[in-house]
């Protein structure tokens, strides 16, 4: 996984467990910090809060992280890093619900690798591609392992 998509899907995997009123408290901890780090290097988590599973609101705060120099860093990464471990010890069921949904997309190219998932791994709608698309490493259908990792 790129270093922008892991900081994304950390949010949304730190948002959507940290809903819950029985998030452990070192995902909400993990994802504090994460998002104190954000904050600091101004950049907005707000959508993504609101809707943890929308595509458009990730893609959005993808774009944002594009635009702060120096980001991703190694203190990002690694507070990302321990927001999706947190998560995976201790509230594997919110992974999937995030999954890979894309609806109406226009690109050159997409490449989608490492999906785990227990529901659909990657779905696809009314998208379009000039380029080709490569999926690869796709296993759906199955119980998540944090230990894979």
């Amino acid at each position: 996984m790129d270093p922008v998509t892991l900081i994304v899907t950390a949010v949304a995997l730190g948002a959507s467990a940290g809903l819950k009123d029985t998030a452990a408290s070192a995902v909400k901890d993990a994802y504090a910090a994460l998002k104190a780090l954000l904050g600091r290097r101004r950049v907005d988590v707000s959508g993504v809060e609101r809707r943890p599973d929308s595509a458009a609101q990730r893609s959005a705060l993808e774009e944002n992280l594009a635009d702060v120099p120096d980001v991703p860093d190694d203190e990002l990464l690694a507070a990302a890093r321990r927001v999706t471990d947190a998560v995976a010890a201790n509230d594997a069921g919110a992974a999937p619900a995030i999954g890979i949904d894309l609806h109406d997309v226009q690109a050159e190219f997409l490449k989608i690798s490492s999906v785990s998932a227990s529901g659909t791994g990657v779905k696809v709608d009314g998208a379009t591609f000039s380029g080709g698309i490569t999926i690869e490493g796709v296993r759906a259908g199955e119980s998540p392992d944090p230990s894979a990792r």
